[in-house]
């Protein structure tokens, strides 16, 4: 019997770092490795540079020639070229959007076989380019066999994929539960603590605009007996650490800049209380809360009109806030500082849930089942 042939689309790959090229990699590798499966991964460079061809981790990609990214997307002639010659190879393509230039592929390819798009978030905040991409967009929602997205939450609060309701299948994002457990575990917050009897608040992701640091810093001048840290890089972060000092708050809030992954476990176990305080539906789903669920702790986060609230439940795993809410934040900071049983039973809850719902093994395999669908 024929191997099932899966052509993975996205616009860029490892070691370009970001949640959708970590998810692409995981899935290339994975269904590759699957017995009856076979598996070539398209990208662009990201960067100014020719084709080529490798292989990596026992992945075949092509990185198609680019001539550099303006508003965040890969301007390359060749990938339209790859992706018609690949794609006859293919008995299904995996899309990733969103991703403009693929889109346009797709519709001069003359591929017949079948199409899944997995939608990770709509386009948020680039209104000139929606103005060209909408037309390609839509064309790409009609055309796609299935539409797969992280949660119900993205459907719902999606300004586009409500009419599309009935293509949809929902797989989550998943981690390896194992892999996080089995790492070393060390004192790597509380040695970094100016009192170590605080409770521990941990933050990471990127310091932009839609994470909503500047909400938890407000947030955090009216919170009582814990100190804040915050990993993560980025372009606001002068301005964070200048609020910090202006407010005085030097001593219970911490940057750690950039941490390897296995300092980032080290603090997801060393803390008491995990915050993912985003403002904007940019955040999509936030896998971060997952890492720090699958270690027992509870998480704050906010109600954002996407997959966000759905990975950890307000009362469930953790408490949900309004997004932009800085009072809101600090009460919930406060309420769970103030209540040890009510963070562990919040705790133990969301370890429970990432094993039910967001354990890898069993993703890949919903994964696999919406690919090869009506193939065969």
């Amino acid at each position: 019997m024929r191997k099932l042939r899966i052509l993975e689309v996205n616009k860029a790959y490892f070691p370009h770092v970001g949640g959708i090229e970590t998810l692409v990699k995981q899935y290339s590798e994975e269904l590759g490795a699957m017995d009856g499966v076979e598996v070539k991964t398209l990208v662009c460079h990201d960067e100014r540079a020719k084709t080529t061809h490798e292989r990596i981790n026992g992945v075949d990609l092509t990185r198609a020639g680019s001539f550099g990214t303006y508003f965040k997307c890969p301007v390359s002639f060749s990938f339209v070229r790859l992706f018609r010659k690949m794609s006859k190879w293919a008995d299904v393509v995996h899309i990733h959007v969103p991703f403009p230039l693929a889109d346009a592929a797709l519709l001069v390819s003359g591929f017949k076989g079948r199409v899944v798009v997995s939608w990770h978030s709509d386009v948020v905040n680039q209104k000139k380019l929606l103005v060209f991409y909408k037309p390609f967009m839509r064309y790409l929602l009609k055309r796609a066999d299935c539409i797969i997205t992280a949660t119900e939450g993205h459907i719902n609060g999606s300004d586009y994929l409500p009419e599309f309701r009935k293509k949809c299948r929902v797989v989550p994002y998943g981690i390896t539960p194992e892999d996080y457990l089995s790492a070393e575990r060390k004192p790597f917050l509380t040695e970094r603590c100016s009192d170590r009897s605080s409770v521990k608040v941990l933050f990471t992701g990127r310091l932009v605009y839609y994470k909503g640091v500047d909400v938890l810093l407000k947030a955090f001048r009216h919170v009582k007996g814990c100190e804040l840290f915050i990993s993560g890089e980025g372009v606001l972060e002068e301005g964070l650490r200048d609020y910090v000092h202006r407010h005085k708050m030097d001593g219970r809030v911490h940057f750690l800049g950039f941490l390897s992954d296995s300092d980032l476990r080290a603090a997801y176990a060393d803390c008491d209380i995990f915050v993912l305080p985003s403002v904007v539906k940019t955040e999509a789903f936030g896998i971060v809360q997952t890492e720090a669920m699958v270690y027992g702790k509870p998480v704050i986060n906010t109600s954002l009109p996407s997959g966000v609230p759905y990975v950890s439940i307000d009362g469930e795993t953790g408490l949900t806030v309004p997004p932009s809410d800085a009072k809101g934040l600090a009460d919930a900071i406060n309420r769970l500082a103030s209540d040890r049983e009510l963070r562990e039973r919040l705790g133990r809850n969301g370890a429970e849930r990432v094993e039910k719902y967001f354990n890898e093994k069993n993703v890949i395999k919903k994964l696999y089942s919406v690919l090869s669908e009506n193939i065969g």
